[in-house]
């Protein structure tokens, strides 16, 4: 099968639409209808064609940052550890990436603060490459295999680590291969390099329905999900350091209505709605596919942008168990996020 060129959105400005500012509510040091601080944002993600950032690709494609008074430019870097990696370095204001990548930071005494979160479930599917392994039986048949995920340390790495210890193996027992996310994750599966991948989809249903892949651990369900990982897993979110959360409220209270509005949106969209706002190279020529691979991960996406109860306890646990930097670390999950501004965005717009 011949394997199709990675798409990259690239750089790109937006800053259609009119710009109306969202009146904001019940937060002191907060003005109804105040102007963002710094209306022109730079976003850095990974992998925007993923389903896993499907609510920023639509905040961005309704205007909905734009009627919030903001310019956005949106950077895809192909993977959430690049896109972390743009932050840091100050070539991006905020970041959509894992709640995870929070841990990390603050084990390194460096502050990042979520402020709406995209999912409720992580949306990583784990699957064995049926040319590389036609016979798989069981996780035991994936020792000394090798496991492609997007980075390591990644949401990806995280989640196959857990599957490998579910089935009494170690991460020593496999060999992690950093293979990117979308195109390129699959054309690396697809030329053997690796024999199975943790991913996200529409990719992981388009190697489905191609009969390339079993899946072997999925988390596109908050069943599935609780049962991987024993409570509630926020997933991808949106982030920035902290002292921009604290000193550019307003801008972060545009970003988070933009978002939650996307959100919003989600849940009632029809197929031809969501077709015809999505890029046409995501679709890939066949829109059935993407369909099908949302309606997979639909009850994934965050409904209102709150960070769950006990999601962020879950999510620290999980890592600690995995990490050794993490666990070692005396972690204030309290100031990895926020619920302060995706609450005031789902009563303004009744999300």
């Amino acid at each position: 099968m011949a394997a199709s060129k990675p798409f990259r959105p690239g750089r790109r400005v937006f800053t259609a639409g009119a710009l109306v500012t969202a009146a904001t509510l019940g937060m002191p040091m907060l003005r109804a209808q105040a102007k963002p601080e710094k209306p022109a944002l730079r976003i850095s993600v990974g992998d925007l064609g993923s389903l896993y950032h499907l609510p920023l690709c639509i905040a961005d494609r309704m205007g909905y940052f734009a009627a919030a008074g903001l310019q956005v430019q949106i950077d895809d870097y192909g993977t959430g550890a690049a896109a972390l990696h743009a932050l840091l370095s100050g070539r991006a204001d905020i970041s959509a990436g894992a709640f995870k990548h929070l841990f990390n930071l603050q084990s390194r005494q460096q502050y990042c603060t979520a402020f709406v979160v995209e999912g409720r479930a992580p949306q990583v599917v784990t699957a064995v490459s049926l040319r590389q392994m036609p016979h798989y039986r069981s996780v035991e048949d994936l020792r000394g295999k090798r496991i492609g995920v997007s980075a390591l340390g990644a949401t990806t790495h995280l989640a196959a680590s857990l599957l490998l210890s579910r089935g009494n193996l170690r991460s020593s027992d496999v060999t992690f291969v950093p293979v990117s996310l979308g195109d390129p994750a699959g054309q690396a599966l697809l030329a053997g390099q690796v024999d199975a991948i943790a991913t996200f989809d529409p990719l992981v249903t388009r190697l489905e329905q191609r009969g390339e892949v079993r899946v072997i651990s999925d988390t596109r369900t908050l069943k599935d999900t609780q049962s991987i990982f024993g409570g509630p897993m926020p997933a991808g979110c949106l982030y920035a350091p902290e002292a921009f959360v604290q000193r550019r409220p307003q801008t972060t209270q545009a970003v988070a209505d933009a978002m939650v509005r996307a959100l919003k949106w989600l849940q009632t969209a029809s197929p031809g709605d969501l077709v015809k706002t999505v890029p046409a190279a995501f679709l890939r020529d066949d829109r059935a596919l993407y369909l099908a691979a949302f309606e997979k991960v639909r009850e994934a996406i965050s409904p209102d942008g709150l960070v769950a109860e006990d999601g962020p306890a879950t999510a620290l646990r999980v890592a600690a168990g995995f990490e050794p930097e993490i666990a070692a670390a005396q972690l204030d999950v309290r100031r990895t996020f926020t619920n302060v501004f995706a609450r005031r965005a789902k009563e303004h717009f009744e999300a």
